[in-house]
């Protein structure tokens, strides 16, 4: 084996110091390498020598990185209670419910959060009463309609304001009278209310007419008729039933309180030939009311 020993940083920096030199110096270097080569030079040496018997410093490990702290646990959370189930509430519930209230105001809350009638879950909101709360004549209507649904006021729509032309023809209004319906929730499509529906309401209308204490009740339409005559009675047919007085009995009331039936303006509107029968039923409103010096 032929070594070269060769200065690499002196021939480097005198180039450096003096430019003018450095391709003198390339060219000595490049001869130089050339010469050694064609003698054999096959291994370069450094400028000093090397001990290989001491052993290189093995180089320090790299510190370990440091864990990431743990995430804390999750927190124990309680798992949510269980809704209790409804338990069904039906007609003997609505008449507890219904008797327990001493105010108007209370029977509209007990109304307002009544669950027993599925209509509440689909209607807009509960629609109350209309007029005043000491009325002497209490007209009953069947149930409300899309627009009665919106405002949350019994007849208010087409058949409300034939209503209102009805009562004026007699010298009433609103402001004289109090005007409910029998179910206090419109049905979906204005559909009839079922006899299940009418009878889990029935309680609350009837704690109604005891809290006003009128002197007469006009039903107006089949359903009211239905919903507060004997059944013997009121499956008859309004055809059959309007135009003459009954003896309703009323809890919490002493006596009993006469009661006209007629047609439902609703109906009128749709059958106009009955309006003169319905003229005739006004008119006997107002002799009664007359004889009772009940005329406001």
């Amino acid at each position: 084996m032929h070594a070269l020993k060769v200065d690499v940083n002196v021939s480097i920096g005198a180039a450096c110091v003096n430019p003018v030199l450095s391709h003198y110096l390339y060219m000595e270097v490049l001869s130089a390498l050339r010469l050694q080569l064609e003698w054999g030079v096959d291994e370069i040496l450094l400028a000093e020598a090397q001990n290989r018997n001491i052993a290189r410093p093995e180089p320090e490990p790299e510190p370990e990185p440091e864990p990431a702290p743990l995430a804390p646990p999750p927190l124990a959370t309680k798992p949510a209670p269980r809704r209790a189930a409804l338990l069904p509430i039906g007609p003997q519930d609505a008449v507890e419910i219904a008797d327990a209230c001493n105010s108007l105001e209370e029977l509209r809350v007990a109304l307002q959060n009544f669950t027993g009638c599925a209509l509440r879950d689909t209607a807009t909101q509960l629609v109350f009463a209309d007029g005043v709360d000491d009325a002497r004549v209490v007209l009953i209507g069947e149930a409300p309609g899309a627009e009665e649904d919106r405002a949350g006021k019994p007849f208010i729509g087409p058949a409300g304001q034939l209503l209102d032309k009805m009562l004026a023809s007699i010298g009433l209004d609103r402001t004289k009278v109090r005007i409910i319906n029998t179910v206090p929730w419109r049905p979906p499509g204005n559909r009839a209310p079922t006899d299940n529906e009418i009878a889990v309401c029935l309680p609350f209308l009837r704690r109604h007419i005891a809290l006003v204490k009128p002197e007469c009740l006009v039903l107006l339409g089949a359903v009211a008729a239905k919903a507060m005559l004997p059944p013997q009675t009121g499956n008859a047919g309004i055809g059959r039933l309007r135009g003459k007085w009954y003896d309703i009995e009323i809890a919490g009331l002493a006596q009993p309180v006469s009661s006209l039936a007629t047609y439902h303006p609703a109906y009128l509107l749709r059958m106009p030939t009955a309006k003169r029968d319905s003229w005739h039923d006004l008119l006997a409103l107002r002799h009664w009311l007359e004889s009772q010096a009940l005329m406001f």
